[in-house]
């Protein structure tokens, strides 16, 4: 294949399947049998519109160009459509604002989604305009060469010279005051919705935690580094560590903070706070296409530094 195609396996392997490869002008499978002198021909169909619809939401734009849009997603926005959201997403902002930019993804008119942060989580998104972009973009994230920062905000403080942590199993620590959190990830066995550390299965996790600030050693601003980019993942890890994040519904567990320590106004703040105090607040990759260095930082998010800002200096 003429590497200027950017064609996946997957993508030829539908190609196949689809009759749209010939030799010698006659359609052939996966199992033909190349022999010297075939001429091959492929079908390439153009891309289809998507069923997804665009919408006119607005969105924060940080960088783009022909290949690929770095955005800053407000907490509450869903990524993709999904049976739940069908609408209202990021992946339907993206098909208004981006319009006939859009050369293709798979087969279709669509974004590629590239990498995912949840809906109530805030912050930056690469996403792909074309095939090739999109296959360049993916093998970074899996070969995990894409640096992404989050900064949380979690109860207590996971500090290295916190003596319980060095008897947590998948702690470890490195230079700078970082604490490295290795485990497996899985669904949790009862709530689908979840997902759980395992040490057999699931797949393979790494998180590094840094303390940034603290409050009374009530609450602590910590910066995260993904190593690997699953579901829920520092979340999980953070709650392993028994430091689940301010406000996360479903793994921060309720944490009685002390309003001694930090006063009743900020203790209530944070018993408030609707969301996961979680923000994506650097990106990081080499551009799919000229291959140039790009970073990009994305500031607190309003609520985030409001209540940061409660806790006082």
């Amino acid at each position: 294949m003429p590497a200027e195609a950017h064609l996946s396996r997957t993508q030829i392997s539908r190609l196949l399947e689809g009759g749209a490869v010939l030799a010698n002008g006659d359609a052939v499978g996966a199992r033909h049998a190349p022999r010297e002198g075939d001429v091959y021909e492929l079908l390439l169909p153009e891309a289809v519109e998507t069923h997804m619809r665009p919408e006119d939401i607005p969105l924060d734009v940080v960088f783009e160009d022909d290949a690929l849009i770095v955005v800053n997603k407000p907490a509450g926005m869903v990524v993709h459509p999904a049976p739940g959201t069908p609408s209202g997403t990021l992946v339907n902002a993206l098909l208004h604002h981006c319009g006939e930019s859009l050369s293709g993804v798979g087969g279709a008119k669509r974004p590629g989604i590239v990498h995912r942060i949840d809906k109530d989580t805030s912050g930056l998104l690469v996403v792909a305009k074309t095939d090739a972009a999109h296959q360049g973009l993916a093998a970074q994230f899996e070969a995990h060469t894409a640096a992404r920062r989050y900064l949380a905000l979690c109860y207590g403080v996971p500090d290295v010279g916190e003596p319980r942590l060095r008897g947590v199993r998948g702690v470890g620590f490195e230079p700078g005051g970082v604490v490295k959190i290795t485990t497996q990830l899985a669904r949790h066995k009862t709530d689908r919705q979840k997902q759980a550390v395992t040490w057999s299965g699931g797949r393979h996790a790494v998180t590094r935690a840094r303390v940034l600030e603290r409050f009374q050693d009530a609450v602590a601003l910590v910066e995260c580094r993904l190593e690997t980019g699953r579901t829920h993942q520092i979340r999980v890890h953070m709650a392993h560590i028994g430091h689940g994040l301010v406000g996360d519904p479903v793994y921060g567990g309720r944490r009685k903070l002390s309003e001694k320590a930090l006063g009743h106004d900020a203790a209530e703040a944070a018993r408030s706070f609707p969301r996961q105090a979680l923000h994506a607040q650097s990106l990081g990759f080499a551009h799919p296409v000229s291959g140039d260095a790009l970073s990009f930082e994305a500031a607190l998010p309003a609520d985030m530094a409001g209540l940061l800002a409660r806790f006082g200096p």
